[in-house]
């Protein structure tokens, strides 16, 4: 059988010991010496096989001379390292090897007689032109790097792929060109060199068999099983792969780094907010071992101890040689359960940590004790970053479709309520990924403790009335000096009819002006008025005329001057209150998340929900609802006072009224889906809705008195014992100097629904504000709390 070749490349192979042979020759003529000695000996042997110098044609000449062969080579093989190198003499790229060590003979025992060695994503077209460059570099002193990382991928006894890198030393061969080799120019060298992927051009420039490749190589393999399974595992992550794809790439290439055959791999996410595990950014189709069938656990129920501490704490691994021990030690907890029903005998939780957050936790298991431990388990240092990048990838994609998943079916939300719409919105995203079909449920919260509050600018209404009328008044007066103009310059009955009607348009706004007074007068002038002036008229009609248009304009405009005036006004005052409110949410949060919503109208409203269902993971008591109560207190007066200051720097010095309404009740909100906001919830919850509704225009009992005035806190209960707590908590506003000793107690009128409100009203020290000048700090006064 001849030798195998290389099909349809420029080389013939001939092997050959030649050079070998005459290095021997050599060492042999230049001495007596040992090696000399030595030298001659293997001559001798090799005289009687000429065809090892002049060349080896196929496979039985090759297996007659194998002894002798090995004799030749064996400085080359030395027997102390037979055990440990992976070599064999080997043809350049081709799968006939002979000579191996031991250790090479070995992994190819362990492979099996049906395993086919071959280099891993190595076509004929890479061949080609790995054989042309090196024709080129032999003979017209190129220097062009065309070797890459070339791999064999060899199956231990039990099935692990192990990676070799396959090195060639090619000091024994040389390259002959033969009359059909080409005579190449440097512009054909150039046209190769911009043409790598132009394969037909390298075959047409080289042609079969135009060169004999004479002589043998030594080929060496080097075990890099890890580092190219991290390369794998690279390319494997960056790769938009399913996710059950994912985890099967993942447990082969486990199972090459740890050596074990059976290795399976799981995945868990970590909900921070919840302390929940969940796998639902990965599908069901992902398993994990720790959850075993669930969706989602708490994770201190789940883990035990020692766990929790490593994984969620320390940021550990958390290593288990031997699970029956394990289970001895921890039988009541889930974790050994799930893990024993499951039959692992040896696993290692990691921890998945990106810039110091936790995002899940990777689960390597065997059905086997003392193959995964404490030790192996570092092995994972080198693959967790690139892991950690892929995790990260995908959790950040699945927050996005949680959010537009939110931002679709509910609006923007507060962030103390967000964990239940992700929770509602996950379920949804899993049910849409496993194909079924899922109505999203109604969001509600039972048993919150509702706080309302209202600080309303004064006078706003007839504030804006006034600078509406203020603003026609000079539009028309200016539009009647023209019509005037108009009527003296050409006289028409049209003309003196429109200025008769401008004048008691006049006369009325004089008197006041009505809810559609505006509107009226707007669509009067543009269809009576403003085609009278687009006639042609002298220089002086047409000049005040073009000033007049000039001054309509609503941005620049003198005749929208005073509603500008009134917008700036409202628009300072309510930033002003809605700043204050903001940041002094921020703080208060801190102590017990709660929700928190405010709206702008004519002045800041506020409603504020607390209790134990908005943050189930946290332990409620009345100490945080109470810290809520004096805080509205606080931030209310804080509110009116820097009001206060503000107003001598406005266009129209408005002042603000506040109020406060109590209600001890607890009450259930629900989030309608149709409005895209919270409301209340059953039909006695109803009644706190309509006292806020009503209640900022109510009077005192038996009077025309509002409950509201300028410059003084009112404060809306309708039991004693809501009296007596806040009487506590505005002395200890008075003694902070926020409030004056003046405290006045009055009942409320019926309202149509409503009886037997009360009210309290005590007047707020304006002229210095303490919170600025004392730096006084909410946190000194909530110690004052019982």
């Amino acid at each position: 059988m001849i030798l195998p070749q290389l099909p349809g490349t420029p080389l013939c192979i001939q092997l050959s010991f030649h050079k070998i042979i005459e290095r021997f020759e050599e060492i042999a003529a230049a001495g007596d010496g040992l090696y000399s000695a030595k030298a001659k000996q293997i001559l001798h042997e090799v005289a009687a096989h000429p065809e090892l110098k002049k060349g080896i044609s196929n496979i039985s000449e090759l297996e007659k001379n194998i002894t002798v062969i090995s004799h030749l080579l064996a400085d080359l093989f030395p027997a102390a390292l037979t055990q440990n190198e992976i070599k064999a003499v080997s043809l350049p790229y081709q799968g006939i090897m002979f000579n191996y060590t031991e250790r090479f003979k070995s992994i190819l025992q362990e492979a099996g007689p049906d395993f086919s060695i071959n280099i891993r994503g190595f076509d004929d077209d890479q061949l080609f032109i790995a054989t042309c460059c090196l024709i080129l570099n032999r003979f017209y002193g190129t220097t062009l790097d065309f070797s890459r990382p070339l791999f064999y991928d060899i199956p231990t006894a039990n099935g692990i792929i192990k990676h070799y890198r396959i090195m060639y030393n090619v000091d024994f061969i040389e390259v002959i060109a033969t009359e059909k080799a080409p005579v190449l120019s440097g512009a054909d060298i150039n046209l190769l060199l911009d043409n790598y992927d132009n394969i037909d051009l390298w075959k047409k420039t080289f042609p079969a068999a135009s060169y004999i490749l004479k002589g043998f190589a030594i080929m060496t393999l080097f075990d890099v099983t890890i580092e190219n399974a991290v390369s794998i595992l690279k390319d494997n992550l960056l790769a938009d792969t399913a996710a059950p794809e994912m985890q099967q790439s993942l447990e082969l290439i486990f199972r090459s780094i740890f050596k074990t055959p059976d290795l399976q791999v799981g995945f868990v996410l970590f909900d921070k907010e919840e302390d929940k595990f969940s796998n639902a950014a990965f599908d069901a189709e992902v398993h994990s071992f720790l959850l075993l069938d669930k969706d989602e656990d708490d994770t201190i129920r789940l883990l035990c101890n020692g766990s929790y501490q490593s994984l969620i704490k320390d940021h550990t691994y958390f290593a288990v040689s031997d699970m029956a021990q394990f289970v001895g030690k921890n039988k009541d907890t889930t974790m050994a359960k799930h893990l024993s029903l499951q039959n692992v005998e040896s696993f290692i939780l990691a921890p998945v940590v990106k810039n110091g957050v936790l995002l899940g936790i990777l689960e390597l298991v065997s059905p086997r004790p003392r193959e995964l431990n404490s030790i192996n388990a570092h092995k994972l240092d080198i693959v967790m970053p690139y892991l950690m990048d892929t995790i990260d990838r995908k959790i950040n994609y699945f927050q996005n479709q949680i959010q537009a998943v939110i931002q679709n079916n509910y609006t923007t939300l507060h962030p103390s309520v967000n964990w239940k719409f992700i929770r509602e919105a996950k379920n949804y995203i899993r049910s849409a990924n496993a194909g079924s079909e899922y109505t999203l449920k109604q969001i509600v919260f039972k048993n919150v403790y509702p706080l309302y509050g209202q600080v309303d600018i004064g006078n706003s209404s007839l504030t804006r009335n006034q600078s509406v009328r203020n603003d026609l008044l000079n539009q028309l007066n200016q539009l009647v000096a023209i019509v005037e103009q108009l009527h003296a310059y050409k006289y028409t009955e049209v003309a003196e009819q429109n200025l008769a009607e401008l004048k008691i348009f006049v006369d009325e706004l004089s008197a006041g002006i009505k809810a559609d007074t505006e509107q009226y007068i707007q669509e009067y002038l543009e269809t009576r008025i403003y085609p009278l002036l687009k006639d042609s008229y002298n220089e002086t009609i047409k000049a005040n005329i073009e000033k007049y248009f000039t001054q309509i304009d609503t941005i620049t405009g003198e005749f929208h001057l005073n509603r500008r005036y009134y917008e700036q006004t409202l628009t300072a005052i309510n930033a002003t209150l809605a700043t204050i409110l903001d940041k002094r949410q921020e703080e208060i949060q801190k102590y017990y998340p709660h929700y928190y919503e405010r709206f702008k109208t004519d002045g800041v409203e506020h409603n504020l929900y607390i209790g134990t269902t908005i943050v189930p993971t946290l332990v409620y008591s009345d100490e945080h609802w109470r810290r809520l109560r004096l805080w509205q207190l606080l931030v209310t007066a804080e509110m009116e006072i820097e009001q206060y200051h503000l107003r001598s720097t406005l266009p129209y010095p408005l002042g603000v009224t506040s109020l406060i309404l109590v209600f001890s009740t607890p009450i259930a909100i629900r989030f309608r889906m149709d409005e895209k906001h919270f409301d209340i919830d059953g039909a006695y919850n109803v009644r706190y809705e309509v006292i806020k509704k009503r209640i900022d225009k109510a009077h005192m009992k038996n009077t025309e008195e509002r409950i509201t005035h300028e410059g003084k806190l009112t404060v809306i209960y309708s039991k004693s014992e809501e009296e007596t707590e806040y009487n506590y908590y505005l002395h200890i506003m008075q003694a902070a100097g926020i409030l004056a000793d003046d405290m006045e107690y009055f009942d409320i009128e019926d309202l149509q629904g409503v009886s037997g409100l009360k009210g309290l009203r005590v007047s707020i020290l304006h002229q210095e504000n303490v919170f600025k000048k004392n730096d006084l700090s909410y946190d000194v006064l909530y110690q004052q709390l019982n």
